[in-house]
């Protein structure tokens, strides 16, 4: 784990909290939980969560609290959080008394909300009910408890879960970001913070393999005999973080259980290890017992391949209490080094031959729509605001920790030029972008289903564009993005400052994406136009017309979002649905029609998309003629590669030709096989990414 101070992380800390606590207009403990809940939703220790703060003060049996939830039907699990926010400036500690004291008061809300007089006794517009009606709706389905506590003291011990006695039938495990975990994961170079995993105490003894390479290979293999006992355990401490994490940040992994598993398991448990394809598995290290191929620990295992068979097992202990003792798992494993965990893993779980197919939008995290969007930032500047003396620029995170990676290669000095050039508050997370996007695209309904398959939906989104067109996504593009993140967030902001929203706080992160989904889609529908995105972005801020629409529109959406249809008992899933957003779309709203100074016709919007693809085209072509005259001379090289890898197409081949000739008279079509095979080879390993790169 990356080295920090931690005092210094702390003092840190409290400046992104109190700057989020300032930006949004919420509480100190609001903003403590997003930032923990965004970041355990990341990291994989829990689905997105609703934030549902409900606590009563008691000894004993009489307290109670949660401050956040999910749950997963299909999976029969249900996420809680508790949090333990330390208001001291001085860095606490957290010690087991405390643990104890915190996971009895969320099993005691489990145990309440399993009593249909307690959820009758709840106020019905309150976070308490909101939760406890989930869970006593739905107690019968839940088969695993996932219990997250989010503290910004220090853990005494780091063992990092517990398990436990049943709750309403259903196991539960504690799962514990204290802060210094915390810190782990956001210097974990973007990707997931590392399982460590000890086999000789989860399984009571190593696990043999049987070695499967030559020496000292940059990619050792392992073939293991996983018993399913193991394999369940595992998946029921880990979830989702067990789930290629690396591959798919924020996606949702292909879990589903599969019927055909689960017969074998219970009728014919012997033969599992015959019928069953196994798993595909990597790591960054394991540990040998001395003598012996027999492995004690395993660093960072990620499952790229299997996903079914690993759900089906931990589905069948819970729901079918089957007997896993006689089932056994064939598991390929696969030790990369770190440095190249971003590029071999992606590749092996492309190649795995699996039993659901996976799209490319599952590679979301890794596609090249990033890359163009990191620079695009890097380089244009934006307008000075008002009152500044000088512009700024936006910077995107393509990669979690990005931002403070580059303030920590610098000095003090350089640090401070650093951040006057990227300001702390225009910094864009690529899962950001999903949420404000797809709000202006009046998707709402999808915004509100959370992160990850808001996220998921806008990978979906733009990989087809991406293949249809890429010169789409240019300064342009970027440039609206940024204005649709400015008009966001000041929204956001301006609602929780708002005295009708500080009444009666609740449901700000769906009410902001339902108010602009409503304006964009009314002046779509009634007017035709759309919001001038160009003056946002020169004036990089909110125009006077547009925010008093938007404040005339919030309260009267929060208004409509809480007093939902008399079958809905919550509002949070009913923000999800298609239905919600079909009735608010319809609805008749009160908006000053002094906002349409702020807007330009379709037919405007339209014609700046196709100046600016029609630039990009333009530049592409310009640097791709570069790169071809600096390639021709590795023709040869290239084409004999490309006959190793199989790679080349009779186009690719005749296009190589030409440009084995110096390139002249290269057609459009010629050029487009020559740029798909550059793509493949890149993609083909360290060899074709030197050969042809730019």
């Amino acid at each position: 784990m990356a080295q920090y101070d931690i005092d210094e992380e702390y003092a840190g800390f409290w400046e992104d909290l109190l700057r989020e606590a300032e930006l949004t207009g919420e509480p100190q403990n609001s903003a403590f939980f997003q930032l923990y809940a965004n970041l355990a939703a990341e990291n994989g220790d829990c689905a997105d969560l609703t934030y549902t703060p409900a606590r009563k003060e008691g000894r004993g049996r009489a307290g109670f609290q949660v401050d956040g939830y999910a749950i997963d039907l299909e999976k029969g699990e249900l996420h809680l959080a508790i949090c333990d926010f330390r208001t001291e400036r001085e860095l606490q500690s957290l010690n087991a008394e405390g643990i104890r004291s915190l996971f009895g008061a969320v099993q005691r809300f489990c145990e309440l909300a399993g009593q249909a007089d307690f959820v009758r006794g709840l106020e019905e517009t309150s976070s308490a009910f909101e939760v406890a009606w989930q869970i006593h709706e739905h107690r019968a389905l839940i088969r695993r408890i996932r219990c997250v506590v989010f503290s910004n003291a220090r853990l005494g011990t780091r063992k990092k879960t517990v398990e436990s006695a049943t709750v309403l039938g259903a196991e539960i495990t504690l799962n514990i970001i204290d802060f210094t975990r915390y810190c782990d994961i956001i210097t974990s170079k973007g990707g997931a913070e590392p399982i460590e995993l000890d086999l000789e105490d989860l399984n009571g003894e190593p696990l043999p393999s049987l070695e499967a390479h030559v020496g000292d290979s940059a990619c050792k293999s392992f073939l293991v005999v996983m018993p399913g006992e193991l394999l369940s355990r595992i998946y029921g401490l880990y979830g989702a973080r067990l789930m290629e994490q690396n591959v798919r940040t924020f996606l949702q992994a292909r879990t589903k259980v599969n019927q055909g598993i689960l017969r074998t398991i219970q009728e014919d448990p012997s033969m599992f290890f015959a019928y069953n394809n196994g798993i595909t598995a990597t790591a960054t290290a394991v540990t040998l017992k001395p003598g012996k191929s027999a492995i004690s620990s395993i660093r960072n295992l990620q499952i790229v391949n299997g996903g079914q068979t690993t759900a089906s097992l931990l589905n069948a202990r819970d729901k079918a209490r089957a007997d896993l003792s006689a089932v056994f798992v064939q598991m390929k494993l696969s030790v990369i080094d770190e440095e190249q965990v971003e590029r071999v893993v992606p590749a092996i779980a492309r190649f795995a031959n699996t039993q659901n197919k996976i799209s490319e939008a599952d590679f979301f995290s890794n596609h090249p729509f990033h890359v163009e969007m990191q620079q695009i930032s890097r380089r244009l500047n934006a307008p000075a605001a008002a009152g500044a003396l000088a512009g700024t620029r936006w910077f995107y995170e393509r990669a979690r920790g990005q931002y403070r990676n580059e303030q920590a290669l610098r000095g003090p000095a350089q640090k401070r030029k650093f951040e006057a050039e990227f300001p702390k508050n225009r910094v864009i997370q690529k899962t950001e972008l999903a949420k404000y996007r797809f709000s202006f695209r009046a998707l709402p309904h999808v915004v509100s289903q959370g992160a990850q398959k808001c996220f998921l939906a806008f990978a979906q989104d733009v990989g087809k564009q991406w293949d249809a067109n890429r010169a789409l996504f240019n300064d342009e593009y970027f440039r609206n993005a940024v204005s649709e993140v400015i008009i966001f967030r000041w929204l956001d902001a301006a609602i929780g400052h708002a005295d009708w929203y500080r009444s009666d706080r609740g449901y700000k992160a769906n009410i902001v994406t339902y108010t602009i989904a409503v304006l964009v889609n009314h002046l779509r529908e009634v007017h035709d136009a759309r919001i001038d995105l160009a003056a946002v972005w020169r004036l990089q801020g909110v125009p006077e017309a547009l925010q008093k629409a938007l404040l005339q529109l919030a309260p009267q959406v929060a208004e409509r979002l809480k007093d939902p249809p008399s079958h809905i008992q919550n509002i949070s899933e009913y923000a999800k649905l298609q239905a919600c957003w079909a009735a608010m779309s319809t609805a008749t709203w009160e908006i000053d029609e002094d906002v349409l100074a702020c807007t330009v016709s379709a037919d405007e919007a339209k014609q700046a998309q196709k100046d600016a693809v029609e630039v990009k085209r333009i530049d592409q072509d310009i640097d791709f003629e570069v790169r071809l005259l600096a390639l021709a001379p590795r023709a040869a090289e290239i084409e004999q590669l490309a006959i190793q890898r199989r790679l080349l197409s009779p186009a690719s081949m005749k296009a190589l030709g030409r440009l084995k000739a110096g390139g002249a008279g290269l057609t459009r079509a010629e050029r487009g096989a020559l740029q798909d095979l550059f793509v493949r080879l890149e993609d083909s390993g360290d060899a074709g990414r030197a050969l042809v790169a730019p």
